[in-house]
């Protein structure tokens, strides 16, 4: 009789939690490898509708070896992380082997080793285009810089070139990932940033780091900014809400109808209310966080500014990879998140700081550093109150965004995305 991947996994972790009796040790391996094979057979069945465990051969191994070659060229893994996903697996299905369960273990075929990336050292996986020079990033970034200026443009166009611009701006200065950043189909868990990870008064971002890790990545001043000008004009009704949302239609509505049904409305009251708005206006009015834009969208807007910028060499462009500075990426931005303060945690408009015409021109906003009230009893002592810190733009962004976006048929800007279903 075979067995289901998922019993046999099961079997495994029970038995190596219970070989640790004082929850250390080999109990911890557990906890920390059941996240990796739950994944393992996800993608099996989604990949290869293979659930026995007696039909998996090299070949499948073969090619999940080539899976997290692709992650990890992507930036979503390192290289070190993915040989540790493989050496989970491995282990498990040597588990398998000595219970009688497999014959022989497939995840040591050699051409499935040889398929996994190379060590970090060397590896070249965080290397740019050698024909991306620091000019050609400047570049890049003073043509988005200088269109999201521009005020003779209408309310849609301008948050369009806004969100550009703090797209590149956080790519080129901070140490952040597209898989960091943007939402990864094939990850669960990364869904995309959201307002909600980024302490304007700290400097930071929140995000799920490369070891699967909460880290906090500073965020220098050049990217503070235009992130800061663009979630004014984008006026997210909520802290979940994305940095960057996808454009993509049905992705939207598909997340509008999931959360009305889960907040009990039956398909007669939803297909009404889509009779009288659109995917996005429903979700700003009811304040359901739409998906974040893909890696994939993200690479389409930064294919498209490349070109638009003239910045094409031999055909290629610019990756999210590729804008980061020469030293934006050292670790030493980075750090293990704390758990958040929600005291310190407020929305969009309160972090956004606005300084007379006389000083930046007419509701220039400018990075301004913030006192930070440690505790809640101290709250009165010197602390910014509801005024100091609320939004008053003047110019075509003046005002909250009623969010009244025409209807798209798809991704706007060749930011098509094609989501994987359940």
């Amino acid at each position: 009789m075979d067995v289901a991947i998922g019993d046999a996994i099961d079997a495994y972790l029970q038995r190596k939690a219970v070989a640790d009796s004082d929850g250390t040790g080999v109990g911890a391996y557990a906890a920390n490898a059941e996240s990796v094979l739950r994944r393992f057979a996800d993608w099996l069945e989604r990949e290869h509708a293979l659930t026995a465990i007696r039909a998996l051969e090299a070949r499948h191994m073969r090619s999940y070896a080539a899976e997290l070659q692709a992650r990890a060229e992507e930036g979503t893994y390192t290289a070190s992380t993915a040989h540790t996903y493989y050496a989970v697996v491995r282990a498990f299905l040597s588990w398998c082997v000595r219970g009688g369960i497999l014959e022989e273990n497939p995840a040591t075929d050699a051409d499935a080793a040889a398929t996994l990336p190379e060590s970090d050292s060397g590896s070249g996986v965080d290397d740019d285009p050698p024909h991306w020079t620091a000019v050609s990033r400047r570049r890049l970034e003073r043509y988005v810089r200088e269109r999201a200026l521009e005020t003779d443009v209408d309310p849609d166009e301008r948050r369009t070139r806004l969100r550009e611009y703090a797209m590149v701006a956080l790519l080129a200065h901070s140490p952040v990932r597209g898989a960091e950043l943007f939402r990864v189909p094939e990850d669960d868990r990364r869904t995309g940033a959201t307002w909600d990870d980024v302490d304007f008064y700290a400097g930071t971002i929140r995000v799920l780091g490369r070891t699967q890790r909460r880290e906090e990545v500073t965020l220098l001043a050049p990217a503070r900014t235009p992130l800061r000008r663009y979630g004014v004009v984008l006026d997210p009704p909520s802290n979940d809400w994305p940095l960057f949302p996808t454009r993509h239609a049905p992705s939207v509505a598909r997340r509008v109808r999931a959360v009305l049904r889960e907040r009990g409305h039956d398909e007669a009251t939803i297909e009404a209310l889509f009779e009288e708005a659109t995917a996005t206006e429903l979700a700003r009015e009811r304040s359901i966080a739409p998906p974040a834009i893909t890696t994939e969208g993200a690479r389409s807007v930064l294919k498209r500014l490349c070109r638009d910028a003239g910045l094409e060499v031999d055909g290629d462009y610019l990756t999210p990879r590729g804008v980061r500075d020469d030293g934006a990426g050292d670790d030493r931005y980075r750090r293990e998140a704390t758990p958040s303060s929600p005291a310190l945690r407020t929305s969009i408009t309160e972090r956004a700081i606005v300084v007379s015409a006389s000083r930046d021109g007419p509701g220039s906003i400018v990075d301004v550093p913030a006192r930070v009230v440690p505790s809640e009893e101290h709250a009165g002592e010197g602390a910014p109150g509801p005024g100091h810190d609320s939004v008053s733009v003047s110019g075509p962004e003046s005002g909250p965004e009623s969010g009244s976006e025409s209807k798209p048929e798809s991704e706007s800007e060749s930011e098509s995305e094609s989501d994987p279903g359940p």
